[in-house]
């Protein structure tokens, strides 16, 4: 039976969790997740674990941080004045915004804190920082 390699399309069901054993995606009750190999579709250490399996196999893998999300940048959390924000905005923790900026692509920011007239954003990706 042929072994999964570089270059190979595949098709794979999944359950991503935390270390602590959360669950934060699966492909379970969803059509297979369906990706070639090397052209870096997704996280390094998913694709890099997919590698040399053969069609039915199961396993359970750790993807470190640097193979997942990368490391969490204290420098992507920042205060915004909330005067900042659109009129009737109401931030909640953990709500997601998309930022503008001037000669840039927008990006997905996690509010993480909120003051009488400040919030505290996150650019970071949700799992930056953990491993997989």
């Amino acid at each position: 039976m042929a072994k999964a390699q570089i270059g190979d399309t595949v098709k794979v069901h999944y359950t991503g969790k935390l270390t602590d054993g959360q669950i934060f995606d699966d492909s379970l009750n969803r059509q297979p997740l369906e990706f070639r190999i090397g052209d870096n579709f997704l996280i390094t250490g998913f694709e890099k674990a997919v590698i040399g399996m053969q069609p039915g196999e199961w396993k359970t893998v750790t993807i470190p941080f640097s193979e997942g999300y990368g490391p969490h940048y204290p420098e992507f959390v920042t205060r915004v004045p909330k005067s900042n924000l659109p009129e009737g905005l109401v931030p909640t923790i953990g709500q997601q915004l998309l930022v503008e900026q001037e000669g840039q692509n927008p990006m997905v920011v996690s509010v993480i804190g909120i003051e009488e007239n400040y919030i505290t954003i996150d650019a970071n990706h949700p799992l930056a920082g953990k491993d997989l």
